[in-house]
C-alpha cells in the first residue's frame, strides 16, 4: 500500500500566540502537540523563522527585511538558519519541559544549548542600552548569530537565573506549550485560559454528564 504524505498545516509563525512571558519559551511554542496527531510546526521553511523573529520582536522590521534578503541570496544560509533554529528549539523545549516536570534536563540538550549560546555570543558585543549595556549582534557580520543568539541568551538566562518553579507546561491535552508563570500566587495552569482552560472545562462538563 502506498502511503501518501499529508500536507502540513499552514504555518502561523507570524501570528502564533506569544503567551509564555519569555522569548525562549515563546520560541519553543512555535511547535505544539509533539507526539500527537494534532502536531503543528510553524517553522517549516527559513522564511517562517524570519516571520517568527519579527512577530516576537526578536528582530525589528528593518533587520527582518535584511535577513530575508540574505536568505534569498544564499540558499545555504537559509538551510542553515532553519536547521539551527529547529535545533535550538528542540534544546529549549527539552530543557524547559524537564524543569517544568521537576526532572533533570537531558544533559545532551543542556550541553548543546550551552554550545550554541557560546558560539553565537562570541559574535556579539556589549553596547550601550540606556544607562546599562546589552549584547548586540550585527546581522551583516553574523546572520545566524544575530537571528538566534538572542533566543539562546534568553534560554540560558531562563534556566540559570530565573525561578525554576515558575517554568511550567500547559495542562491541556496534546498542547505542550511552555510558559513562565508570573502570577502572584504561582497557580497558572494553562497556556491560555480561553483555549486549553476552556477545553478542560468542557471535558469535565461532558464527563459529569456521562456519569449522570
Amino acid at each position: 500500500m502506498v502511503v501518501i504524505p499529508q500536507p502540513l498545516p499552514p504555518s502561523r509563525a507570524g501570528a502564533v500566540a506569544l503567551i509564555a512571558g519569555d522569548l525562549a519559551l515563546n520560541f519553543a511554542n512555535s511547535e505544539s502537540g509533539r507526539g500527537f496527531p494534532t502536531h503543528q510546526d510553524h517553522l517549516q521553511a527559513p522564511a517562517h523563522v524570519a516571520d517568527w523573529l519579527e512577530h516576537a520582536g526578536a528582530l525589528d522590521a528593518t533587520a527582518t527585511a535584511a535577513l530575508r534578503a540574505l536568505l534569498a541570496a544564499d540558499p545555504a544560509l537559509a538551510e542553515a538558519l532553519l536547521a539551527e533554529a529547529r535545533r535550538l528549539r528542540d534544546d529549549v523545549h527539552a530543557v524547559a519541559a524537564a524543569i517544568a516536570h521537576r526532572a533533570d534536563p537531558p544533559p545532551a540538550a543542556l550541553d548543546d544549548l550551552a554550545t550554541l549560546h557560546a558560539r553565537w555570543l562570541a559574535a556579539a558585543r556589549l553596547a550601550p542600552d540606556g544607562l546599562r549595556h546589552a549584547w548586540r549582534w550585527r546581522l551583516a557580520d553574523a546572520p545566524l548569530a544575530a537571528a538566534l543568539g538572542p533566543i539562546a541568551l534568553a534560554a540560558v538566562s531562563l534556566v540559570a537565573e530565573r525561578d525554576p518553579v515558575r517554568i511550567k507546561e500547559c495542562g491541556g491535552v496534546a498542547c505542550g506549550w511552555l510558559f513562565y508563570d508570573e502570577t502572584k500566587n504561582n497557580r497558572r495552569r494553562w497556556c491560555e485560559m480561553e483555549v486549553c482552560g476552556n477545553r478542560a472545562k468542557q471535558r469535565r462538563r461532558a464527563a459529569r454528564g456521562r456519569d449522570a
